[in-house]
């Protein structure tokens, strides 16, 4: 058994930044289902339909399940959940028609049925009637939605499930095997956590491996029963049963290197009737991999650093600063966009960089001493150390070079992302999780050297960095947004894709009259994805996960 230790989260009770967001896993099955079919019953498949400004588009869909008028769905529906947010669903049951294709026609829709994320949540388990168009029933039909928080400490198992000798339950072929496992919860139901593929014609079937978390699996409790279940397949949805054992996943984890566990198939009807009966044939557990999934905070709490990095756009489109009108105007009453969005932004990036220092940069500018421009110079003037102290050192440099510079041209931000870019790659290959940067850029939108942006972007994309985008004033900030890969993958000149999305662009004015809190998750949405990304990518684990104290925590099981 191969085990990667994991660093859980003990988030309660911990000051500074939450997880900004948590995995919820669905888990979807039907009863009674409207018979659509003339010769057979319906092929139900549910797709699932998030609402985002009023528009509903796909986001996942069950496998089809042949034949069955009440199937239970064996893949999972994984959501991201915000507590701050009514996120709209919609579960729509359809009968397909040949290769996964979604009828158009009225008489291939089973029912549908609109719900909140946090109304599944908050219920755990939700029974809903379907409702066909303009609201009427689907007969009795109802769906059952499971939902299972998954936090960032949990892992996953890799399974890789073999059997000899099952029973043949077919007349002119061998049978046509397949596994289902389900976890028995406390109340005494069963919940569907894997269905393997099936193996036709083959009493001796090597079953493709499959991952599964462990809240699925066991629910973190590694006494808890599971039952499995090897069937006969029938494409008419009646299939033949071979037998079944129970285990649990303390059982498992008795596989060893050159060791399997191995559990008699039984079909308890055979058992009573046959004297001599001694199996169905034998289940075996032949690999079983156990693999830790760690949080933003298991990097942040087990020691890593993240550097943030200030660049200021000083191009002349900006505007005089000696007027009123410019974006860089110092007001003694009042501070300007840049100021407001350097310290609403700064203020909650600091609480992710240790030593409280930052690199002030700047760009588009005319310095002194020989007044030439330059796309990436200290704006306290010092090349030798361009930090500055807390976010009121940033602000005083800021302050203190707007006299001493000529705003010029042209707004070029690549040579500060390859900069950052380079200093993040270190003296490669990177080997633990020490050092993450992130890039803030506060600039007023319009970009020149686009082509030199997207490159240098794509090769930061493979090393340990963030770029967050902050437009401030009123100007067309849509070069930004291709920047952000929201609408699509990011890509070189010559096409070479991002390996990872690291640009978040936002909008100062959406935020002007709203609190700081506001523009911070809004700019903080996506680093600690970004964070997890890289290193998980790298496969790099925490330097010094911090242990959960729980007793019977899996978390907790040695190698």
């Amino acid at each position: 058994m191969s085990d990667s230790q994991e660093a859980t989260s003990p988030v309660a009770g911990i000051g500074g930044p939450a997880a900004c967001v948590s995995k919820v896993e669905l888990r979807v099955s039907c009863k009674s289902l409207l018979d659509r079919d003339t010769l057979n019953k319906s092929d139900p498949c549910v797709m699932l339909m998030v609402q985002n400004q009023g528009q509903w588009t796909e986001l996942d869909r069950t496998e089809v399940i042949k034949s069955n008028l009440n199937p239970v769905f064996a893949k999972v529906l994984m959501l991201d959940y915000y507590f701050e947010e009514v996120q709209k669903l919609r579960f729509e049951v359809y009968d397909i028609h040949g290769t996964h294709s979604i009828g158009t026609r009225d008489d291939d829709f089973l029912g549908g049925v609109e719900c909140t994320l946090g109304q599944i949540v908050a219920q755990k388990k939700m029974v809903k009637p379907l409702l066909l168009k303009y609201g009427k029933y689907a007969g009795k039909s109802t769906i059952t939605i499971h939902a299972e928080e998954i936090s960032g400490n949990n892992g996953y198992v890799e399974l890789s499930f073999c059997a000899k000798k099952l029973d043949d339950k077919d007349l002119f072929s061998k049978s046509d095997p397949f596994l289902e496992i389900y976890r028995i919860n406390d109340d005494g139901t069963e919940q569907l956590v894997h269905r393997t593929e099936v193996i036709k014609n083959n009493l001796n079937p090597v079953w493709e491996p499959f991952k599964v978390s462990l809240i699925s699996l066991c629910s973190c409790d590694d006494e808890r029963k599971l039952k499995c279940l090897v069937w006969d397949y029938d494409s008419r949805g009646k299939h033949d049963f071979i037998g079944e054992f129970y285990t649990n996943f303390k059982e498992m984890q008795k596989i060893s290197s050159g060791n399997k566990v191995t559990w008699d198939c039984i079909n308890p009807k055979y058992k009573l009737k046959k004297k001599n009966y001694k199996n169905s044939g034998l289940v075996i557990l032949s690999d079983l991999k156990l693999h830790r999934v760690y949080s933003f905070l298991d990097y942040i709490m087990g020691g890593c650093q993240i550097h943030f990095t200030v660049a200021i756009d000083f191009t002349a489109s900006n505007g005089d600063p000696r007027n009123s009108c410019s974006l860089h105007y110092i007001n003694p009453y009042q501070p300007n966009e840049y100021l407001k969005a350097l310290i609403a932004v700064g203020e909650i990036c600091q609480d992710y960089d240790s030593d409280k220092r930052f690199s002030a940069l700047g760009f588009g500018a005319r310095i002194p001493p020989n007044y030439e421009v330059s796309h990436d110079f200290a704006i306290n003037f010092n090349p030798e150390d361009d930090e500055c102290e807390e976010i009121q050192g940033v602000v005083e440099a800021y302050q203190n070079c707007l006299p001493k510079i000529q705003l010029y041209g042209p707004t070029n931000v690549a040579p500060i992302i390859s900069r950052i870019a380079k200093l993040a790659a270190g003296r490669e290959p990177i080997k633990d999780a020490s050092l993450y940067h992130i890039l803030l850029i506060l600039t007023d939108g319009v970009v020149t050297d686009m082509a030199d942006t997207r490159e240098a972007i794509v090769r930061a994309s493979y090393q340990p960095m963030s770029i967050i985008i902050v437009g401030v004033g009123n100007a067309d900030f849509t070069d930004m947004q291709i920047l952000d890969g929201d609408d699509g993958v990011l890509r070189s000149p010559k096409g070479e894709p991002v390996l990872r999305d690291i640009v978040q662009f936002v909008p100062f004015r959406d935020f002007k009259t709203a609190s700081p809190a506001a523009l911070a998750k809004c700019v903080l949405a996506e680093v600690p994805k970004q964070v997890v990304e890289y290193f998980s990518h790298k496969a790099i684990p925490p330097m010094n996960p911090v242990l959960n104290s729980a007793p019977n925590s899996i978390a907790n099981t040695p190698e």
